[in-house]
């Protein structure tokens, strides 16, 4: 088997557990350089994780003939920026979520892309977990009748870090308009996406109700898919508690869930009430970069591709536009 070789841009938090391990697991792959600007904190990835080479410049790891394809995990105000550059160099591509920060920025990388002849993937790896493979078996199969709506409640408290002002990226407008509900909400609209397909008409709004950084702190939404199930949502970071919490209603039953929780999937209908557990894997990315080497191996296409990301892009862009 030809080995691809990995290079990561960004090896920040999300790549030590989530993200960097399923690369060096995953047959066909292998993480052969990392790259942040800090060139102590690289060598101290590299050496930690067993990875051959470092780098503190990114055209370089872009650039550099032993690196066959790029996983940009970066903030998302730089996914663009980065991304074209790997287009240019003839490379397949991973970006973290949210894609990026506007939906045109969005369709420039698709087209760049497209004139490479290469992969886009996007790391919105639910689509490839096994407890929502469930629940699209589940819906597949008429377990609930027609879908007829789904509805997700995602609610928590203000953390440490927004009480006490501390800068976070996640919480700046200029990077993340909707705050956390760019970085957490938009897992859950892409998943529904992957249930559903693409939403023919949506609209909702945002605010700031506490405060405490530049982002939305709020927002709620309603939107119609193209199949005819209706949506709706409400994302709140100053709670008094957490709640996660997404119900599908059919005409025959329901299904009820969580986005980020591991609690167990429930189905109900007249007759039956089931409770099942479906375990995540270890690392939770495992299985979305194993389908990304499917892909590439000339097997199923990957779930999360630029193209279902750019539209929830829009979606949530949508959602938070000034009216």
């Amino acid at each position: 088997m030809k080995v691809l070789r990995w290079g990561i841009i960004g090896c920040g938090a999300v790549t030590e557990r989530k993200s960097g391990p399923a690369y060096q697991r995953t047959p066909g792959f292998a993480l052969a350089g990392v790259m942040r600007r800090d060139a102590a904190l690289a060598a101290d990835y590299a050496h930690r994780h067993g990875v051959a080479r470092w780098f503190d410049d990114a055209d370089a790891l872009i650039q550099a003939p032993d690196i066959d394809a790029v996983y940009i995990a970066t903030p998302p105000d730089s996914h663009c920026h980065y991304a074209l550059k790997v287009a240019a160099a003839g490379k397949p591509c991973c970006v973290e979520k949210p894609m990026a920060p506007s939906h045109a920025q969005c369709l420039e990388m698709l087209a760049a892309f497209e004139r490479a002849r290469q992969p886009l993937f996007v790391a919105y790896y639910r689509r490839s977990l096994p407890r929502f493979e469930q629940v699209r078996q589940w819906l597949a199969e008429g377990r609930i009748g027609t879908a007829r709506h789904i509805h997700w409640q995602l609610a928590r408290p203000a953390g440490p870090d927004d009480l006490q002002r501390r800068y976070r990226w996640r919480t700046d407008a200029r990077i993340a308009p909707g705050g956390y509900f760019d970085d957490l909400g938009s897992h859950g609209l892409n998943l529904f996406s992957y249930f559903f397909g693409e939403v023919a008409e949506v609209s909702g709004s945002g605010s700031n109700q506490q405060g405490l950084y530049s982002a939305c702190d709020a927002v709620a939404a309603s939107w119609r898919y193209r199949s005819g199930v209706t949506g709706s949502g409400s994302w709140h970071f100053g709670s008094f508690e957490r709640a996660d919490r997404v119900e599908i209603t059919g005409s025959a039953g329901k299904i009820v869930f969580s986005v980020f929780e591991e609690a167990a999937l429930q189905l109900h209908t007249a007759d039956t009430t089931l409770h099942l557990e479906v375990a995540n894997p270890d690392p939770i990315q495992l299985h979305h970069v194993s389908n990304m080497q499917l892909h590439l191996d000339g097997g199923a296409r990957h779930p999360s591709c630029g193209d279902s990301a750019a539209h929830t892009a829009w979606m949530m862009e949508t959602i938070l536009r000034p009216k």
